[in-house]
Formats: C-alpha cells, structure tokens, sequence
C-alpha cells in the first residue's frame, strides 16, 4: 500500500506542475489509491462528507463573508484614515499606517488576501498619490497583510484546528503576540528604509484631528474588540464568533456608515458562495488524500524518518520551518495545509511540541509563503492593484521578508510567546 500511494502521489505532484486544479488532482489522488488498493470506491464519498462534517469549519464561510461586506461597506477607509492620524506623522508615515491599518483589519477579516486586494487597493492608491514608490507600496501592502491570518480571526487557524484537533479558540488568542510582533518588526524596518530614502511624513495631528478619526472610524475598530472579548470571555465559541462578525458588518454598513445597500449583498454573497467553494473542495479531497495517507502508514513511515533524524524538538521545528517555506513557494497555503498536517502534527506532538506553538508556526510560514514566488498568491493581488510586474513586487517585497523570519524565529525557539496568552485566557 505504501509503495502504491507513493507513486499516486508523484502522478499527483506531476499534475500539479502542469496546471491542474489542486482540489482535481488531490480527489483524483484519493479515489485512485483507494481503486488500485482495493478498497470500495464508496469510501470517497464518505471521506469526502465527513472532512466537512465540522461545527467549527462553519466558521470559514462566514468570516469570508463577513470580510467581504467590510471591504463594500466603506469600513476599510475608515480604518485606514484613523490609522494614518495615529502614526502619520513618523517619517514614511503612509508605511506605517499601511502597517497599523492592517492590524486593524486582521481583526475583522482574517485573511492576507482580503486585506491585499480590499484594504490594500486603498493603502497603495494613497502612498503612490503621494509619491511613494508603487514597488514599495506594492511590497509594503503585501508584507502587512500576512499580519491578517495571524491576528483573530483566521481562517487558516480554522482549517488547522480542524485538520490538527486543535482548539481554534487557544490558535486565536495565541496569534495576538505574534502578530503584533509582526506589526512591530516591519515597523521598525520601515523606520530603516524611511530614514535612508527621506520619506515623507504628516504633521503631527492636534488633539481635534485625533478625536474626528476616532469618531468617524469607532464602530469599525469596535469589530475586532466584541470578537476579542467574546473570545476571551468565553461568551461564544470561533463560529458564533463568525455569526456574530456578519450581523455586525450588515449593521455598520446598512444603518452606521450608511455606505451599504441590500442589492449589493447578493452579489457578495455570490462572491463567498465562490470563494466558500474553492476553500471546502479543497478541504473535502484533502480530508480523502488524509485517509489514504492513514492507511497507507506514510504519515507513520515520515514520522519514523523524521523521529531517526532528530529527537530535539528544537532541530525537529527547524526542519519543519525548512519545509513549509519551501513548500510555500509552491503552493496555496490551505491546500498545503491540509496535506502536510497529517504527516507533521504526529511527530511534534511524540516529540512534546505544543500544538498551538506548532499551529502558530505552521500558518506563519504559510503566510510567508504567499509573499514568496512563484506562487505568492498575495504579490500577484498586490502587483496588480499597484500596476506594476510581478516581477518588481517580488524584488521590492525580499528586505520585508526579514523581519517576518525574526518573529518566525523567535515563536520557534521561545514557545511562551504563542502559548502564555492562551494559558492565561482560558485558565479555568
């Protein structure tokens, strides 16, 4: 059996490099090992219903939606306008507005490709309007939005919780730290660049600048303070939490702000019935692949390999860091998500890694992952809305990539920074 989805597996892998849709090529997979090994063929539908036979997983079409509202409803301007009053005035001001506007936003869309393509479309416009560089406001734009699957909400910690039987509300606290070391670090290199090139910056703002900002902007900022609170307090669970997000949204947009209107929503909600779609094919022929993988003992086999290779858990998450940043550079992040899971998780679990350490590690490489060619899904939404060539972006986006590796660095070997929060939180 072994032996039988290894070669599956290498067909697999060859179609993927010809194009093929990741979902086709992993069901393809799946219903092959199980034909050639066997097995009824019945099983493909049963694996198939129950990798999404998850309460948790309803979480997923509902933050999707609910970021897609926020980017209609006029919210993404708002934060972004309160963001550059609050830090505008350091030199390169629009940089780190970029930067603080997209920790706002992580806590209300949860996604790097919903923050590239709504929040990001507003962000570049403005640098470049005032002569920023579309190379550095492209790569800025692209580096701050791997803040938005890090930051609660997230929908890449929901497809991990799932796959990994981990608990999404311990993920989602323990993503706060790093993503606001996240923030910190590009911070700081912004500073760097914006002192070498002498970027500009705003005036400082009065006291009244302050207050019509926050004003205007305070229901937006309220999204991402309920789901935190409710989170934290134990008032509703990740999916109510989602539930909870949309309702929200719907209210800003149609009676708060007022920029929202009830014939736009169909269209939205196509365009998460779209969006849902590709995410739980994904899921569903992953959650096949997994089975077949299970009963083909090559998860167990890596294990084992990977166990000969090292029983420091330390060298162990090095190798793993290794792996999902090349993997990264190859493939969309939930799809490899769901495939590298089965085969990672056991091991660092027998090894005494904590889950939610491990979690936090696996979705931030990921993350980096989307900033990275050749399928740095997140350079080709950033390049363009810039206008520039995939290409450029790339080049512009490398210094970025560094203080991104310092926190990767520092949740690897200092597990407190993912895990004290979550210990704290949720102490009974």
């Amino acid at each position: 059996m072994t032996a039988t989805m290894l070669v599956i597996l290498a067909v697999w892998f060859a179609a993927l490099f010809l194009g093929r849709p990741i979902w086709l090529a992993m069901g393809m997979a799946g219903w092959a090992f199980l034909h050639f090994a066997d097995i009824s063929e019945l099983a493909v539908a049963q694996r198939i219903a129950k990798s999404v036979d998850s309460f948790p997983l309803l979480a997923a079409p509902l933050f999707i939606l609910m970021g897609n509202i926020m980017n209609s409803a006029g919210i993404t301007t708002r934060i972004f306008d309160f963001a550059k009053v609050c830090v505008g005035w350091m030199r390169g001001g629009l940089c780190h507005a970029n930067i603080v506007a997209s920790v706002f936003f992580a806590g209300a869309s949860g996604s790097a490709v919903a923050d590239a393509g709504g929040l990001g479309t507003l962000e570049i416009k403005a640098m470049t309007d005032e002569g920023y560089s579309p190379d550095i406001a492209a790569a800025l734009t692209a580096s701050s939005a791997t803040i938005g699957p890090i930051i609660p909400p997230s929908l890449p910690m929901i497809i991990y919780g799932v796959a990994a039987e981990a608990s999404i509300g311990a993920l989602f606290i323990a993503g706060v730290i790093p993503g606001l070391l996240m923030a910190g670090a590009l911070m700081v290199m912004v500073r760097a660049i914006s002192v070498r090139l002498n970027l500009p910056r705003h005036p400082f703002p009065g006291v009244g600048d302050l207050w019509r900002a926050f004003k205007d902007a305070f229901w937006a900022l309220l999204t991402p303070a309920i789901l935190f609170s409710g989170l934290f307090g134990g008032v509703f669970t990740p999916t109510e939490a989602a539930a909870i997000s949309v309702t929200y949204a719907l209210v800003l947009g149609l009676y708060i702000y007022r920029d929202f209107r009830w014939r736009d929503l169909p269209k939205i909600i196509l365009d998460t019935v779209e969006t849902t779609g590709v995410v739980l094919a994904l899921v569903m022929t992953a959650g096949l692949v997994a089975y077949c993988l299970s009963l083909s003992q090559v998860p167990q086999i890596a294990g084992t390999y990977l166990s000969e290779l090292t029983d420091n858990p330390l060298v162990y998450l090095l190798i793993v860091n290794i792996v999902l940043l090349v993997v990264g550079c190859f493939m969309e992040a939930i799809a490899a998500m769901l495939i590298l899971i089965p085969i990672l998780v056991p091991t660092a679990l027998k090894l005494g890694i904590d889950p939610i350490q491990f979690g936090l590690i696996f979705v931030l490489n990921l993350m980096i992952g989307t900033i990275t060619p050749p399928v740095g899904v997140v350079l080709y939404v950033t390049a363009k809305v810039a206008g520039i060539s995939f290409e450029r972006v790339t080049r512009a986006t490398l210094p970025f990539l560094v203080p991104l590796l310092v926190v990767l660095a520092a949740i690897t070997v200092w597990p407190p920074l993912t895990t004290w929060l979550p210990k704290i939180v949720l102490a009974p």
